[in-house]
């Protein structure tokens, strides 16, 4: 059995984090307003949201931002030139130690007392300064100078060795970060493998290229050269991606150079990478990385406007780092769906933009999964798609977010038709009286009789114990909800607040009065019947036109199907534009023409003899509109409300609930 753990609340504690039914909740208004469930996720997606804990979750436009930010930060912090200067300080002082070096040679010859050894020492020095007074400015003939120069100096030769080891680690690093722990090694024994290995995934290259069989094979290759790749990539397309990433911030760098330093750095490079082998194996990964990965960058390049220097190693992870945020800038732009983030690296974004930003892209990512889990929401086709489930949980958000603005003691304005179908329980009970249903209700009458005897059994019923359940007249609406689809209601905007006055009537009906029927017409141009399913995408038409004559025929004709008692609730911003002529063509006139009008009414007067209740919900009183509907309530005896998008609700759903009420109030004793 599960166990359960309660404390007193102290204020530390997490409470729930927002779940499916919340994130459709937070979308509910622009689904309806815009019908489209994929344009409203990514919306929710752009802007971000509070969960019910009031947590932010940062959308996508302030996590560019703040990405954009964290990459301007660095580029006015740095300058690229440190580069180079790093170095070419590190070889002044290998010259200046080997300098010192000579002078310490010459003053022990001095010391010595030897004529001929002070001679001797002294020549060879001049000859040595020489050669350090002739060292090229550059720094790959500084390299190549000091590379064939005899040092004098065991600690200034020692510290270029280390030098050149370090700056050749550094530069294979830059190019290769993934192998960064198999470069400590650079003996002849380890450049022979690192060729050997890059020869081979060259050839791996050009054979994908080509469509050819892969020889060695990944396994083989990885068997065979693993020790290189400690990240142990899990295929070779995964191999291939780091290395052509890694080698496309290489070449950023460079391009973020001036021609001068880029020009030296590049002499540098070859200086070090003197194995002509090793250096035309690199070149030849290079261009065939670049051909299989013509995005990664290659023609990237940062403008560095800062004044702390950067050293060769530091540039490096500096470019490595400026890349991934380039390559997280291009997968958040084009991200569309909350599923698209999923390819997000986490751990890497928590390093590029801290724990808040990667806990919202987590959560971002989450919630299409999270709406898929809990049946709401579904994919066809390539896109996302509401479910069942889902559709009758948008009704209830917007029958809830109406029914909260709504006083609990409105009064009525129906008058009912007392005309049952049938009857019902009405869960309530009376003493029986001649006449009445014998519906008894055992519970009750069983009870009398205790209560009458004082207990004990048997138990001897007598009739004045029996008690029969109430019945209630089983009345049956019927509605038919016109909705103006026409453009002026979203240029007014009253089309959401219409938009969800039908989701919430029909959630209402189908929830509350199952027995009821209701029946949705969108008018514009033209009319057409909605099905309940269609609601939540449903827009409005890009065309100018309030056809309602051709409304008022459908609803007639889908009420002439139905019993009981039958209504049209019509809402509209606008009076009578269009009508459908006696060839079927759609005649349109603004403002409205006798013709356009008479045919409505005819259509009005119609339906007043087949007994259909009009009620109109006017969201914008023009004159205009003001006299039709005047003319329309005089020839059918409906009723007419002049309101707003923000009351529309209110009075909808209070009159409808209001008429159910009074329907059933009717019902026998």
């Amino acid at each position: 059995m599960s166990r359960f753990r309660y404390s007193r609340w102290d204020g530390t504690q997490v409470g729930f984090e927002l779940d499916a039914e919340d994130v459709l909740s937070e979308i509910t208004d622009d689904l309806l307003y815009h019908g489209d469930l994929n344009a409203a996720l990514r919306r929710m997606m752009q802007s971000g949201f509070e969960d019910r804990n009031g947590e932010r979750v940062e959308g996508m436009r302030q996590l560019l931002e703040k990405l954009r930010r964290r990459r301007r930060d660095e580029l006015e912090r740095y300058d690229l030139g440190g580069v180079y200067d790093d170095i070419a300080e590190q070889l002044r002082e290998v010259m200046d130690t080997e300098r010192a070096g000579i002078e310490a040679l010459v003053e022990e010859a001095r010391q010595s007392g030897d004529q001929r050894r002070q001679e001797v020492t002294e020549g060879v020095a001049e000859e040595r300064r020489l050669q350090l007074d002739m060292v090229p400015p550059d720094l790959a003939g500084q390299v190549r100078a000091l590379q064939e120069y005899e040092f004098t100096s065991s600690e200034a030769r020692e510290r270029f060795d280390e030098l050149m080891d370090k700056l050749r680690q550094q530069l294979m690093q830059s190019y290769f970060n993934q192998m960064a722990g198999a470069l400590q090694n650079t003996s002849p024994e380890q450049m022979q493998a690192m060729k050997d290995m890059f020869n081979a995934l060259n050839r791996m290259l050009e054979q994908r290229e080509a469509g050819e069989p892969i020889d060695p094979s990944f396994e083989s290759f990885m068997e065979q050269f693993g020790q290189f790749f400690p990240g142990n990539p899990q295929s070779l397309d995964e191999l291939l991606e780091q290395m052509a990433q890694q080698m496309a911030a290489m070449q950023s760098m460079l391009n973020s150079m001036t021609p001068e330093q880029r020009a030296q750095l590049q002499g540098l490079a070859n200086q070090l990478l003197e194995d002509m082998d090793l250096r035309w194996q690199m070149d030849r990964l290079s261009n065939n990385l670049q051909a299989a990965f013509p995005q990664a960058g290659w023609d990237r390049q940062y403008n560095f406007s800062g004044q702390d220097p950067l050293g060769f190693a530091e540039a490096a992870g500096l470019m490595d780092r400026l890349g991934d945020m380039d390559q997280l800038e291009n997968l958040l732009r084009s991200a569309n769906s909350p599923g698209a983030l999923a390819d997000v690296d986490i751990d890497r974004a928590r390093e590029l933009m801290g724990d808040e930003s990667a806990r919202s892209l987590e959560r971002l990512s989450e919630l299409a999964k999270m709406l898929e889990e809990a049946g709401l929401i579904e994919q066809r086709g390539g896109r996302y798609e509401l479910t069942p489930r889902g559709m009758r949980r948008i009704g209830q958000n917007a029958l809830s977010d109406l029914f909260s603005k709504l006083a609990r003691d409105r009064l009525g304005r129906h008058q009912a038709d007392p005309t049952g179908v049938g009857h019902e329980r009405a869960y309530e009970t009376k003493p029986y009286e001649f006449g009445d249903p014998f519906n008894l209700s055992i519970e009750r009458t069983v009870r009398n009789a205790l209560t009458r005897s004082g207990g004990g059994t048997p138990i001897r019923l007598s009739p004045q114990d029996f008690e029969v359940e109430r019945t209630e007249t089983i009345t049956r609406a019927a509605t038919v909800l016109m909705v103006d689809l026409s453009l002026s209601m979203p240029m007014r905007d009253n089309f959401l607040a219409a938009k969800k006055v039908a989701m919430a009537l029909h959630s209402l009906i189908s929830s509350q009065f199952p027995r009821d029927y209701l029946g949705i017409v969108g008018f514009s141009e033209v009319a057409r019947e909605l099905k309940p399913e269609q609601l939540p995408e449903v827009s409005w038409d890009f065309v100018y036109g309030t056809n309602m004559q051709h409304g008022f025929v459908l609803a007639r004709r889908m009420l002439a199907r139905q019993s009981g008692t039958k209504q049209i609730i019509m809402i509209t911003d606008g009076e009578p534009t269009a009508h459908i002529m006696s060839g079927g063509e759609v005649f349109f006139h603004y403002p409205p023409v006798y013709e356009t009008v008479e045919a409505t009414l005819t259509e009005v007067a119609r339906c007043t003899r087949e007994g259909i209740k009009i009620n109109t919900f006017m969201l914008d009183a023009t004159g205009y509109l003001k006299d039709f509907v005047e003319k329309l309530t005089r020839m059918n005896q409906g009723r007419a409300f002049f309101t707003t998008p923000e009351t529309l609700g209110d009075y909808v759903l209070v009159d409808f609930i209001e008429q159910r009420r009074a329907m059933r109030s009717s019902r026998p004793a």
